[in-house]
């Protein structure tokens, strides 16, 4: 099984600094490219002039995480990509056991190792966790964090299980999978097309798996910080975007209406919270999805199974019932 890690960079001069050295020391067993997002700092000079094994892929303009990965894999080939964010620290053998899990059933399309948080190790870090999943209303989850509560590693997810998505900070995919189905929606510019292409796996009867005997540190908010509104419009308007995409009928029409509902209740929280900058981007957000309603049910597959999520609300469960681990929901 031939295995390209692949970092989308775009101004990661010190990130780059930081995290590549061991990308490379701990990746022996596979090729290392950058996809340069056209970068304006001195990130193609740095690897060019101290770790040249790396193969740099420039492009001509900023296309995003959903665009830069798209153009990039264009020209690479490989049976298995990882897609390694240029803020993760690998651990030595954190490969072989993403390559067992592909070799172990033929339906495994995308996998993820546990993600724990580079500023706090002992903690699952918020981009993926221990893998992700998504509520009845197209909210995000994972095991290991619920919205902003993140537990601490105690073996409590040491086993290998199928989950919902993958992050897209240290995502694994065959690449053949990822272009047969037309790779990430370049309209959502970042955030969420990883869901929303574990989502089409899904429907196309391929299985998302998470391997916990891999193991990563992510720095996170390394690209648009976790307080940014930028980053709130993104969220709400591309989870909406994967409810139309990709839930069944007849239920995607009452979950996006349920769903605008939860989303007026996210931005009373951010109101008392003062945060109204954060209230305009979900607004925003909103009026973004209905002008672009139909672009994005003219891309629903004609395939859709209605088995994607568990059948609670993340969002009563989190704030009305107080259950702030996974394992509670159970």
């Amino acid at each position: 099984m031939k295995i390209a890690v692949v970092i989308l960079n775009w101004n990661g001069h010190d990130l780059l600094r930081e995290f590549l050295p061991d990308v490379l020391k701990y990746s022996q067993e596979a090729e290392v490219y950058v996809i340069d997002n056209a970068s304006t700092d001195q990130s193609i000079d740095y690897i060019k002039n101290n770790l040249n094994s790396i193969k740099v892929i420039s492009l001509e303009k900023n296309l995003g995480y959903a665009g830069g990965y798209n153009e990039g894999l264009r020209k690479i080939e490989a049976d298995v990509v990882i897609l390694l964010n240029n803020d993760v620290k690998v651990t030595e053998n954190w490969l072989n056991p993403i390559r067992e899990s592909f070799e172990m059933d033929t339906r495994i399309s995308v996998v993820q190792p546990k993600i724990l948080d580079y500023k706090k190790p002992d903690h699952f870090e918020y981009a993926g966790a221990a893998g992700g999943f998504v509520d009845a209303y197209g909210y995000p989850y994972c095991r290991g964090r619920i919205f902003s509560t993140l537990e601490r590693d105690e073996g409590q997810y040491d086993e290998d299980t199928e989950i919902f998505w993958a992050s897209g900070a240290c995502f694994a995919v065959k690449l053949n999978v990822f272009k047969r189905l037309g790779g990430f929606d370049e309209t959502y510019f970042a955030h969420q097309e990883e869901i929303d292409l574990c989502w089409r796996a899904f429907n196309s009867g391929y299985k998302i798996w998470y391997c916990h005997q891999s193991k990563v540190y992510h720095l996170g908010g390394a690209t648009l910080q976790s307080l940014n509104p930028r980053k709130t419009l993104l969220n709400f308007r591309n989870s909406l975007y994967n409810i139309i995409k990709n839930v069944p009928e007849p239920n995607w029409f009452n979950i996006i209406f349920i769903r605008l509902l939860l989303d007026g209740f996210a931005s009373l929280r951010f109101l008392i919270l003062g945060q109204f900058r954060h209230i305009l981007a979900v607004i925003k957000a909103h009026w973004t999805m209905f002008f672009r309603f139909n672009l994005y049910y003219k891309k629903r597959e004609k395939e859709l199974r209605s088995d994607y999520f568990k059948t609670h609300s993340i969002v009563y469960d989190y704030y009305i019932l107080n259950r702030k681990k996974y394992t509670e929901l159970e």
